[in-house]
């Protein structure tokens, strides 16, 4: 071999040398970077504990000093014997030890060693505690201590509504509070409901159903059981497992609210949901042509404009807990959902219109995403609200309730859009400066989800974040 290949040979293996080692130090800081990470958020994990608003510290100090108290009556009982020599172990420890490592870093090494026992140790205990009550849910007790430590702190909202617009609202309402009230519209006879409502005289439960499933806080599979329906099976089809449920509870229990109480339990809901009224109650609506028709199914197929709607039998009582709900609100919505037939409906209750009245919360009314073929054909947002002032002037009350309006931006063209127009809806317009003109507070936002869906529907994190931030607003305002 000469000289040059020598070399070469040297070099290239040098060369192979240093990139092995390179790649052993790359996988030992990988390695590093991987340990450091999983102790960091395992102490972070720890510290959480300490945050405010858990109500764990209080009780840590508690235990504290019961076991100081306990050590210091059992020293006193021995007449303080074994008090001196614990004393006299502490000082010959501490002596050793100061004599190694200067006071001012062993002071603070040991106060931190202590603190990261206590916080393992209540950790671990607090864990095994957690594993044996829910096994199979792997979120931190921490986490979830801190949520609801949030959620309990959340504005008192009381939301106001039917349909599938109500139910979408308290899917994105309940990541902000806890302390929500729904009172739904009990007028429904079509459907499910409708025929449980003949065959069985129980209150339509098909919109509280969809209002319990949406705040429910229990495994998935129990909800979408109550949420089930029947595809076959003579008598069964067309029915939901839930409405069978409610109507079977109140039966057995007497009333729908005694009934959504005992589901509410089942279902661990974060809230609660109230009828509008325990009275069984027909609607009608009174036509622009004179005509009057009956039942909340007529009424929304209708080829003529409303001019009002009423109810048999007329004023019916509301709930004492629907009130006290109002009259404790920070928040209060109405809408989004079916003018006609599913938000007008609760305010021909007087008691709730006279609760709306004398509370001081800030009231919303969000508009629907498209109009409704028969029920709301070729109405905007302005003719929307003067809609509701209106229904509410028949009953002598001549006092704006709802002064703060949120709606949609323009849509952009989608198929799903072209779809909706095809069959006669069409997107509600807002004219925000008309409505800033009479003293409106307006706000117009994206609302509804970008995903392919197959309906056109608010999306409930948008809709809530938008409510929310609306809520803050009006309360600096106010």
């Amino acid at each position: 071999m000469n000289l040059y290949s020598f070399k070469f040979e040297k070099n290239k293996l040098r060369g192979f040398l240093m990139n092995k080692r390179k790649k052993r130090i790359r996988r030992y800081y990988k390695y590093f970077e991987k340990f450091k990470f999983v102790l960091l958020n395992k102490i972070l994990r720890i510290l959480s504990w300490l945050l405010p608003g858990l109500v764990i510290k209080r009780w840590m100090i508690t235990s504290a000093i019961g076991f100081l108290t306990s050590l210091l009556g059992l020293a006193i009982w021995t007449n303080l014997r074994p008090l001196y020599w614990l004393i006299e172990i502490f000082f010959w420890i501490m002596t050793g030890f100061t004599s190694i490592l200067p006071i001012s870093f062993l002071g603070p090494i040991i106060f931190v060693i202590g603190l990261l026992l206590i916080g393992i140790g209540q950790n671990r205990s607090i864990n095994s505690i957690k594993k044996a009550l829910a096994p199979e849910k792997k979120t931190f007790l921490v986490d979830a201590l801190r949520v609801k430590s949030k959620l309990n702190r959340g504005p008192n909202i009381v939301a106001i509504g039917g349909g599938t617009g109500l139910s979408t609202l308290l899917k994105g309402l309940k990541n902000y509070s806890r302390n929500i009230t729904a009172i739904v519209t009990v007028s429904d006879d079509g459907g499910s409901s409708g025929i449980l409502r003949k065959q069985l005289g129980v209150q339509p439960p098909g919109d509280i159903r969809n209002c319990l499933a949406a705040l429910s806080n229990e495994e998935p599979i129990l909800t979408r059981l109550f949420q089930y329906r029947f595809s076959g099976g003579s008598g069964l089809e067309g029915h939901s497992f839930g409405n069978l449920f409610l109507s079977a509870l109140t039966t057995i229990t007497g009333s729908l609210e005694k009934a959504v109480q005992a589901s509410s339990k089942v279902l661990a809901v974060q809230g609660q949901v109230l009828p509008a009224t325990n009275t069984d109650v027909m609607l009608w609506a009174e036509l622009e042509n004179g005509e009057r028709i009956f039942g909340e199914s007529k009424i929304s197929k209708s080829k003529e404009n409303i001019s009002r709607i009423g109810c048999l039998p007329e004023n019916p009582s509301a709930l004492p807990s629907a009130l006290e709900s109002i009259k404790e609100a920070d928040l209060i919505i109405l809408g989004p959902g079916s003018l006609y037939t599913s938000l007008l409906p609760n305010l021909l209750v007087p008691e709730i219109v006279d609760a709306l009245l004398q509370s001081d919360a800030p009231k919303i009314y969000i508009s629907n995403l498209m109009t409704q073929p028969g029920e709301t054909d070729g109405l905007d947002v302005y003719q929307h609200i003067k809609s509701i002032e209106k229904q509410l002037s028949n009953f002598g009350v001549n006092t704006r309730i709802f002064n703060a309006i949120l709606s949609q931006i323009k849509f952009e063209k989608s198929p799903l859009v072209d779809y909706y127009e095809s069959r006669g809806a069409e997107p509600v317009q807002c004219n925000k400066e008309k409505l800033l003109s009479e003293g409106y507070y307006v706000l117009k936002a994206p609302l509804y989800s970008k995903r392919i869906t197959p309906t056109l529907r608010h999306d409930p994190r948008r809709l809530a974040r938008a409510v929310i931030f609306m809520y803050r607003k009006l309360k600096k305002l106010n």
